[in-house]
């Protein structure tokens, strides 16, 4: 067994500004459509805000913790919070200068951003209308003198703090902050094309363009506005006031949150001092906010929907959704679930599939019973509507639906909201833990059979997600999944959650620490047999550190590791001591790699699982998750064919090693192999096949 001190991990934040250094990488990338390469400049903005308003967040408490009981953690947290600026800083500077580079190669598009100092007579005509027609009423200036609360300005949200002068001096200068309306319009604005060159110009240089009509009752005329954004603290205290409902409590913590402390304060770094110097003073804002200076725009993750005002050449090519063999033109879900176990698998394959067996199921008069767990659903969720329309139908419905869906709280409580008026029972969760499996339970009883339907995932029941992230479904009536499924569903109508046996599923938080434990053990004592002993991995994030010594302990044995880890990575072998037995790697492309998948060698007798749990201590401890095994040999052929095509990905994988962390997995091979791009076309020729064979 190694030591301790010989295994290599590194801070999970740490590890996690690695990951969103290889979405800047994707921007970075000329490989990638040019449009693409922008919004990707907005996935890592809008990253990069959730990691502050989280663990940036929750390493600003523990700072405070730890002045307070020194004993109380086992590292330093203001420590990693220096580390972490400097990464950030280094992270800035890199997207800058993409950003720059970017704005260069649009030109050669003939698409140019443009700011207000640099429209034309006729676009700045353009510009004013449309500014008077709909930005102007939405806009609500607060003289800065005048300002007293600090939780005025929003998270989420950028204001343009503007100087008013005078020329000659007559008047003395005064300030204004302005909010930028982008949750109500779009923060691009197309102008009338010239020739065959297309303009942009940003809401915010709109808003710059009409300061002196904004300020119209001033006798100013000189403005000048510079971009400011606070990111504050996410994390939701919730009161334990046991006369209150769990939703009430939650709610109440929402409204905390908006007057929550800052932990990041941005700001155009031409900004003069003397203004950054009164709103800092004014916002109450000291060094301990983390400061950063930026360019004149904030909020990148608008560019996540930037207009494509060019070629379809510039966007990656849509996929349209595959046929799934045996699901293509059935008439009944349920009849195809019965003939066989089967996968479907986001976004190769449709998930209309799951409305549509919600559908079927909501009219079939056999049906007596849905459940289904909810974490996050779509803005306009067909999900929802198809559950109140089974309840209406007569179906008893019932919904566990996670309150505590980090940044989706909100919209759940009022899902939870509609799912009752519309005759749905509602259970919500406690406190301490969180429901994050993803089941579906359909009990139908008549028609010549007394028979439970399931579907168990990695992903949410989220039609919009499910068009972006890679993801993983079974549809089984299994009865020995099945009858499990339906035990778990037994636990939220628990007051307290005690253990119930599984025999097939691996449920936290009572099982899959020691299922972990229990299956490292048996291929470690393979391997000390001489036996193969592998395991293939593949998850969101490696982070808990008992099962990543097990890992390196199984390592020195002889077992050999595969690793799929799409995010954060606590586990960091150097190459020379481990690399022959773990290997790791990182892919990240157009589809948010989002299924995990555990295959265990056991001695020549394969173990197949999908799980909604990333290895990570609070889904291991804290939370309810499912570990679904897989029997079918078609399917288990399916997702092994799916996986190694991912591991031989030579385009967009990345090596996560001491040595040679985010550089691009290269060989020598001919054949470029991007793996999203082969598993497509790997399930199109499977379904075509499939006809051929029928």
């Amino acid at each position: 067994m190694i030591k301790k001190e010989d295994t290599i991990m590194i801070n999970r934040e740490i590890s996690w500004l690695h990951f969103n250094e290889r979405v800047l990488q994707e921007a970075a990338d000329l490989r990638v459509p040019l449009i693409e390469r922008l919004r990707f400049l907005g996935i890592f903005s809008n990253n990069l805000d959730e990691f502050y308003r989280v663990r940036v967040a929750t390493l600003k408490r523990l700072v405070n913790l730890k002045k307070e009981n020194p004993a109380t953690l086992d590292f330093d947290p203001e420590k990693i919070l220096e580390q972490i600026n400097d990464i950030v800083k280094k992270h800035h500077e890199e997207f800058y200068q993409i950003y720059s580079n970017i704005l260069k190669d649009l030109a050669k598009e003939n698409i140019y951003i443009i700011n207000e100092k640099q429209l034309t007579d006729d676009q700045g005509a353009y510009v004013t209308k449309y500014f008077r027609d709909h930005v102007r009423p939405n806009l609500f200036p607060i003289m800065v003198k005048n300002f007293k609360r600090l939780f005025s300005l929003k998270d989420k949200s950028i204001y343009l703090a503007v100087e008013l002068k005078c020329k000659d001096g007559r008047l003395k200068n005064n300030y204004a902050l302005i909010k930028v309306p982008s949750f109500v319009l779009s923060r691009f604005l197309i102008l009338p094309k010239k020739g065959d060159k297309n303009y942009i110009i940003l809401l915010d240089d709109v808003i710059r363009y009409n300061l002196s009509y904004i300020f119209s009752i001033f006798d100013y005329d000189i403005f000048n506005a510079y971009t400011i954004k606070i990111t504050r603290d996410a994390e939701l205290d919730i009161d334990n006031d046991v006369s209150k409902s769990f939703m009430d409590r939650v709610a109440e913590s929402l409204k905390q949150r908006k007057a929550a402390q800052p932990v990041r304060f941005l700001y155009d770094g031409d900004m003069p001092s003397s203004l950054l110097d009164l709103l800092t003073d004014k916002l109450k804002i000291s060094g301990s906010e983390n400061i950063f200076s930026g360019s004149r725009y904030h909020n990148f993750k608008d560019f996540m929907g930037f207009p494509n005002v060019g070629g379809d050449y510039l966007e990656y090519f849509e996929a349209l959704p595959l046929p799934h063999k045996d699901l293509a033109g059935c008439k009944s879900m349920l009849a195809a679930i019965r003939k066989k176990d089967i996968m479907v698998h986001y976004p190769y394959q449709s998930f209309q599939y799951i409305i549509d067996l919600l559908r079927e199921a909501s009219i079939d008069p056999h049906v007596r019973s849905i459940k289904m767990t909810i974490y996050r659903v779509a803005t306009n969720s067909k999900i929802v509507n198809s559950l109140i329309n089974a309840a209406r139908n007569g179906k008893l419905v019932t919904v566990f639906m996670e309150i505590q869906a980090r940044f989706d709280e909100q919209a759940n409580i009022f899902w939870s909201q509609k799912l009752h008026e519309g005759g749905v029972k509602i259970i919500h969760g406690m406190p301490g833990i969180k429901v994050h499996a993803k089941l579906l339970l359909i009990y139908r009883r008549g028609g010549g059979e007394d028979l439970c339907y399931a579907n168990i995932g990695t992903g949410n029941f989220n039609e919009e997600t499910a068009g972006l992230y890679a993801d993983d479904t079974l549809l089984t009536c299994n009865p020995n999944i099945t009858d499990e499924v339906e035990k778990v569903f037994g636990l939220f109508s628990q007051t307290l959650y005690t253990p119930v046996v599984f025999k097939h599923l691996v449920v936290s938080p009572f099982g899959t620490r020691k299922f972990f434990s229990g299956m490292l053990k048996k291929e470690v004592e393979n391997a000390k047999k001489g036996k193969r002993a592998e395991v293939f991995l593949k998850t969101n994030s490696l982070s808990d550190n008992e099962i990543i010594r097990k890992i390196y302990n199984a390592a020195a044995a002889g077992v050999k590791f595969r690793l799929i880890v799409r995010g954060q990575c606590a586990l960091m072998p150097k190459a020379k001591d481990f690399g022959k037995n773990i290997q790791i790697i990182s892919i990240v492309d157009k589809f948010l790699e989002h299924s995990r998948i555990f295959i265990f060698h056991n001695g020549g007798n394969e173990k197949y699982y999908i799980s909604s749990a990333d290895i990570m201590k609070r889904n291991m401890d804290h939370r309810i998750e499912v570990t679904c095994p897989v029997y079918d040999k078609e399917i288990q052929k399916e997702i092994r064919d799916m996986i190694e095509i991912q591991w031989n990905d030579n385009v967009k994988a990345r090596w996560l090693n001491k040595d040679r962390l985010n550089e691009y997995r290269r060989n020598n091979s001919q054949d470029k192999i991007r793996a999203q791009e082969k598993i497509y076309n790997y399930f199109k020729e499977y379904y075509y096949q499939s006809k051929i064979l029928d």
